[in-house]
């Protein structure tokens, strides 16, 4: 934080300046309205540190680190602590105060579980507490008298005063002085109203403190922070990212935010924006947010020209067993029931173990998948009759062509589970691109910021394409260092 981050709020007011604070604290749950939105009120704060080199100033980025989904904003007001707090009164505690100013308590939910509360590493990365951009004094002024604000992408998400706290500035400071001693520049997050969320790459993260009922209205200005994606997945020398539908739901603030209640729809303009890209873009992309396990390897198309986008609908076949084929492998089994069921837009993804000596799907059963409005179907067994199958509109993707009936080495099993494909897991409902370079599963809930990460990428190599083919030498071109990027921007006609 810089040392000239100042603003008097009134003509007596002296100008305050604060420096990189020694400790940081955090309160959990302050303000009412997240009360009301967590479902539950603590009769007394509770607390957690957050280290120093966490905080980063005004314009600054936050890196959502490759493998992470959940980067988590909370926009607060921070106390600066201005004179030694040991054993305050609550009376006395607001004197130890000299400013307050703005702070965006950022955090990854992907790693809560294992910090088990301590938010140790979930809260406590670098620029994950930034502050600033001024200070406004306390000295003079009504900490129940504040208004804080938090806009994502320009829109105001989170608006609140302090006089809806439920534990005042005050009785923070005093409680915390029992214990430990608040040094001079010790800052104390004092909660996050109702509204916090998460923020994805690319999204402008803008909090303001104010006082608008004092005289001047003095302001902190508004801290500026944007979201950047790492390309360094975490290793495995600790926990790694790990989320669900309960975290999700708790990061955005509710299920319908997070997406989970409303389906997923891979509408016609979401699928002409998908094959606007090439699988190996999207690769990239997926690679760089920690995704690397998300190939159905070792397939080929039989229409190369043909892409593939449609939501899975999964078949599983287990190992042919003479009795297991009697119980299971004939009549209505599995694979004519996938085949009758298949909806429009759905590619059925085959988990055939890799056996390449038994067909797994025929002319007539691919005949009726297309007729069902399929798109594709994939498989990581052989195809049988492979020159009618090429023949149809929708492309089929598999590792190997034969002559023989899947009796020979499978029992259809079961529909409609999780299954492995080509080495990669296949859930019902990822979402499949294929295209002459091979097969990738998208997650339903990556699919919107992979794909507009992916177009992006696309133009920034369709402008080097162009240096290079002028004769430019790809070092610092690609990929683009700083004087590029600049270039680049005036070539996509940014203002």
């Amino acid at each position: 934080m810089p040392d000239a981050m100042t603003q008097p709020h009134d003509d007596d007011d002296v100008a305050v300046t604060t420096t990189t604070p020694g400790k940081i604290i955090a309160v959990h749950l302050n303000y009412r309205s997240r009360a009301a939105e967590r479902g539950r009120t603590p009769s007394q704060p509770s607390y957690f540190l957050k280290p120093s080199s966490s905080v980063s100033s005004t314009n600054g980025v936050v890196e959502r680190p490759a493998g992470a989904e959940l980067l988590g904003f909370e926009g607060e007001v921070a106390l600066i602590i201005g004179s030694p707090a040991r054993r305050v009164d609550v009376d006395d505690a607001w004197n130890h105060v000299s400013g307050v100013t703005a702070a965006n308590d950022l955090g990854l939910y992907d790693l809560r579980a294992a910090d088990a509360g301590s938010n140790v590493r979930s809260k406590g990365g670098d620029g994950f507490t930034p502050l600033g951009p001024t200070v406004i004094a306390a000295e003079g002024l009504d900490p129940a008298g504040l208004r804080l604000r938090t806009w994502l992408n320009g829109e105001l998400v989170q608006e609140d005063v302090t006089s809806e706290l439920l534990f005042p500035f005050a009785r923070l400071v005093a409680d915390l002085s029992q214990l430990l001693t608040l040094e001079p520049g010790d800052v104390i997050l004092t909660g996050t109203p109702a509204g916090a969320s998460v923020a994805v790459p690319g999204d402008r993260l803008e909090v303001e403190v104010d006082a608008p009922d004092a005289p001047g209205a003095p302001s902190s200005g508004r801290l500026v922070t944007t979201v950047t994606q790492g390309d360094i997945p975490f290793s495995e020398v600790g926990a790694r990212p790990r989320v669900d539908d309960a975290q999700r739901a708790d990061a955005w603030g509710s299920r319908a935010k997070a997406g989970l209640d409303a389906p997923f729809e891979l509408t016609p303009q979401l699928v002409e924006r998908i094959t606007s890209v090439s699988t190996a873009t999207l690769s990239a992309v997926l690679r760089k947010r920690g995704h690397d396990q998300v190939s159905i390897d070792g397939l080929r198309s039989n229409r190369p020209q043909t892409q593939l986008v449609g939501r899975a609908r999964t078949l599983r076949y287990v190992a042919a067993r003479e009795d297991l084929f009697a119980s299971a492998g004939g009549g209505f089994n599995a694979q004519k029931r996938a085949i009758e069921s298949i909806a429009p837009g759905e590619v059925l993804v085959i988990e055939a173990r890799g056996e390449l000596h038994a067909g797994t799907v025929g002319d007539i059963l691919a005949l009726r998948a297309q007729v069902r409005g399929a798109v594709g179907i994939v498989t990581d067994g052989a195809v049988r009759d492979a020159v009618a199958v090429a023949a149809l509109d929708i492309p089929t993707y598999s590792a190997a062509a034969h002559p023989a009936v899947l009796g020979r080495r499978h029992v259809p099993w079961d529909i409609d589970q999780t299954i492995t494909c080509g080495g990669c897991a296949v859930q019902p409902g990822d979402v499949i691109v294929g295209d002459a370079d091979g097969l990738l599963v998208i997650p339903p809930f990556l699919v919107e910021e992979v794909v507009t990460a992916a177009i992006e990428q696309e133009r920034e190599e369709v402008f080097i394409a162009e240096m290079v083919a002028a004769g430019n030498p790809i070092e610092t071109l690609y990929p683009m260092d700083a004087a590029w990027r600049e270039r680049y921007r005036e070539w996509r006609g940014d203002e």
